[in-house]
């Protein structure tokens, strides 16, 4: 009888044991992905790239969302609890979400990719020196902080994974430096007399800065701020004295903005025609060439390109 019982109970114990090896293998599998959430699509598109096959990728705002104006939703508060790591633009780029994410970082990892960027490199408001302008991701030497930015914090959740994010960011800024300097061709196209952009927000300041461009936005770095008659009338102005001839309107903004310095123009007897639109704040449809940061970057410098030309 005892013998019996220490057989079953061995048994017993061996059952056990095997199962709590089959549940850390189902752990173990439902783990090999880091759940990453990420606000824009821009820096999802630095997670895919370097992450690959290592993490899973959610985006809270799509084509044609504003993030200035961003609030978030149930679902994306549920998104951002599930997630592993978060990354976000910061410098206020996402303004009514700052309470989420200092919420978050004292949960889980929690990082503002763009304030990774030394700040003597960041451009001002020029209206409100207290203002950082948050568009970094179209001075593609800057968005090269945030993308090593990402990589540092993969590795410092999967640091079993190491090699491969740090193989796989040597590739994504090669195939920028690449991009980088497509777009330096491709501007130089345009005359220097004519490379003045013209949007409907001052999304565009280190895109000037770094391709030697003038820019003018009819609203200020947020869609937040308000403009009125007399930033129509001042922007009228100066297409008719520069004499341009072409203005763009933006993805995740409405047309009516620019569509008002169009008429404005006209009525002064200057005609100026739209040239495109362009990708500011949002990126474009999934699964489209716009829909991948480097693919927006090349519809945006085409777009300006062939208008001003």
């Amino acid at each position: 009888m005892k013998k019996w019982f220490g057989y079953l109970l061995g048994l017993s114990l061996f059952v056990l044991i095997l199962s709590g090896c089959n549940s850390t293998e189902t752990d173990k599998k439902s783990g090999d992905t880091v759940k990453v959430t990420t606000t824009i699509g821009q820096i999802g598109d630095i997670v895919k790239n370097i992450g690959k096959e290592h993490v899973t990728v959610e985006s809270l705002m799509g084509p044609g969302i504003d993030p200035h104006l961003y609030k978030a939703s149930q679902g994306d508060i549920t998104k951002l609890s599930n997630a592993d790591i978060i990354f976000y633009n910061g410098l206020h780029l996402e303004g009514k979400m700052g309470d989420i994410f200092a919420k978050m970082k004292s949960e889980k990892p929690t990082h503002p990719v763009a304030e990774a960027i030394p700040e003597d490199m960041l451009l001002v408001d020029q209206a409100n020196s207290a203002a950082v302008d948050p568009h970094v991701w179209f001075d593609i030497e800057l968005w090269k902080y945030a993308v090593e930015e990402v990589r540092d914090g993969l590795i410092e959740y999967d640091p079993e994974n190491e090699a491969d994010y740090v193989k796989n960011t040597e590739a994504y800024l090669e195939e920028l430096t690449t991009l980088q300097k497509e777009a330096q061709e491709q501007i130089n196209e345009i005359p220097e007399e004519s490379r003045v952009l013209v949007t409907a927000h001052d999304a565009f300041q280190y895109f000037g800065q770094a391709y030697g461009m003038e820019v003018k936005g009819l609203q200020g770095l947020s869609t937040d701020s308000e403009y009125g008659l007399r930033d129509v009338q001042n922007l009228v102005k100066v297409l008719a004295d520069r004499n341009i001839k072409a203005v763009f309107i933006e993805s995740s903004i409405s047309e009516r903005s620019i569509n008002a310095v169009v008429e404005g123009a006209r009525e002064k007897g200057h005609e100026v025609e739209i040239g495109g639109e362009l990708f500011s704040d949002a990126m474009g449809a999934k699964g489209s060439p716009e829909g991948t940061y480097t693919g927006m970057y090349r519809h945006n410098i085409e777009t300006i390109v062939k208008a001003l030309k």
